[in-house]
Formats: C-alpha cells, structure tokens, sequence
C-alpha cells in the first residue's frame, strides 16, 4: 500500500537528458504526491515520453537523482522490472496489450500467478482475470470473460484492461501516455471514469495527453514542458481550463516567433 504519510511518492531532481546534439531535457524537477493525479502537457518533442521513460527505468539520465517514496534510487542499476517492483507502472497507448492473446493471459505476463511447485497455475489466472473484470475494470457484460480476446475489445475497453492490471499488481503510481488518442467520445468517458477510480482508491496517476479538457477534468496539478524544460505548473484550484489553454497558446505563439526569427 503507498505511505500516505510520505509528501511525495516521486521526486525527481535536476533530471537531464541528451540524445547526442538534441537535449532531450534540461534540469527538469518533476514530482508527484500521493493519491494525486498530474497533467503532464506538452507538444510533441517537448520531453514527456523523455521524462516518463527516465522514470519507468528504460533510460538512464544523463544527471540528476529520483527519489521514491523518499528512497534515492541507484540509477545506474535502475530498470523496468524494478520500477515494477516499486510498484510504477506505465501504460502505454502503442502495444499496451497483446490483441490475439485472451484477457488472462494479457493481465499475467511476465508476472504468472504458480502453484506450490513452480508451474503456471492458469486456474487461478482466470479466476483472478474474471475478479479483475468485474471489480476493477466494471465489466458487467456476459459476452466478455476471461477467454475473450484483446481484438474483441473496443479501444476505451483496452485502456480498462491495461489499468485494471495495474491496480490489481497494487501500483502506487499509474503512468497514462495518451490513453485516449482515437476514441470515440464515450470511450474517452470509460477512460476518464478509469482515471477517477485510480483516485478513489487512493492511488496517484500521471496523464499525458493533447487533449487539454481531457486531463483538466481528472488532474489535480498540471505541469507543461517545453523543448526539454517545465516553463508552468499549475494547481487545479489556481487555473481555470481556458487560463490554462490560454497559457498553452502563448508558449506556443513564442515559440513559432523563435523559430521564424
């Protein structure tokens, strides 16, 4: 269970990153609290899959620290597998799911459920994918079961797998990159309503997302990079949505100026 005593479950310190000339990022300071979902905004090139890939362990960072739960990590030994361990998890819109494979075997990957001599227990794994369904994803509908394929699934359908399995492997942080891109507006609603379920059971979630609206009516914080650097951040309380997209605007008129300069 997170420690809610703890300010923030993440903390991530004078985070750096280069990809040979191109800076990825630059000094970034980036935090998330527990039971707190964040906007991370930006347009496309601006560090956000940079940032999260740095925190989900793929990539190293050039400088700067991360501390989680108020742990510093070892960063040279730091991976995907231990970021899972730590209980982060990231959902990714490309290939979150294996669409010919059925719902139990999407939920246990890499992570197979055994009985008491080590062989897979495939049992249990349906058993649990049915309880998945039904308490964490709410999926009431009789033609769907732990047999159904990925393919069978609509696109807001997949993202409430992909979170399901996240919450029932207990992560403390849920990381959305572009959950919603190319569903239809009552799909976005299903993938809202996940977001909201997140929340309520007291864990936290980073959103990134073009859709501003989007993320405004589930984040509690928003924080918007621009060509590798934080240039806002924003509590809910203190931005209205048209603030907030009116401040989106601007750094992107400034920036077309640059470039045209």
């Amino acid at each position: 269970m997170a420690d809610n005593n703890c300010i923030n479950l993440v903390e991530m310190n004078n985070i750096s990153k280069s990809f040979g000339k191109v800076i990825a990022l630059k000094n970034i300071n980036f935090r998330v609290g527990s039971n707190e979902v964040v906007g991370l905004i930006g347009d496309n090139g601006a560090g956000k899959s940079t940032l999260i890939k740095i925190l989900m362990g793929v990539y190293p960072p050039d400088t700067g620290e991360i501390f989680i739960r108020d742990k510093s990590i070892l960063l040279s030994h730091y991976s995907a597998k231990i970021a899972h361990n730590l209980r982060i998890e990231a959902v990714y819109q490309e290939k979150a799911l294996g669409e010919k494979q059925p719902l139990w075997r999407n939920i246990f990957l890499g992570r197979q459920i055994t009985n008491g001599v080590g062989f897979i227990d495939t049992k249990k794994e349906r058993e649990e994918t049915e309880k998945i369904m039904k308490n964490l994803i709410g999926f009431r509908s009789k033609g769907f079961n732990s047999e159904s394929r990925v393919s069978e699934l609509s696109g807001g359908e997949r993202q409430g797998v992909a979170i399901g399995r996240a919450m029932y492997f207990d992560a403390d942080l849920i990381i959305l990159d572009e959950p919603t891109v190319a569903l239809s507006l009552r799909e976005v609603e299903k993938v809202i309503n996940f977001i909201k379920q997140v929340k309520d059971t007291g864990k936290s979630c980073i959103m990134i997302s073009h859709n501003i609206s989007e993320e405004y009516s589930v984040a509690d914080r928003f924080v918007i990079l621009d060509r590798g650097e934080i240039v806002g951040e924003y509590k809910k309380e203190d931005v209205t949505l048209s603030e907030l997209i009116s401040k989106l605007v601007r750094i992107s008129g400034e920036n077309a100026e640059k470039v045209g300069a």
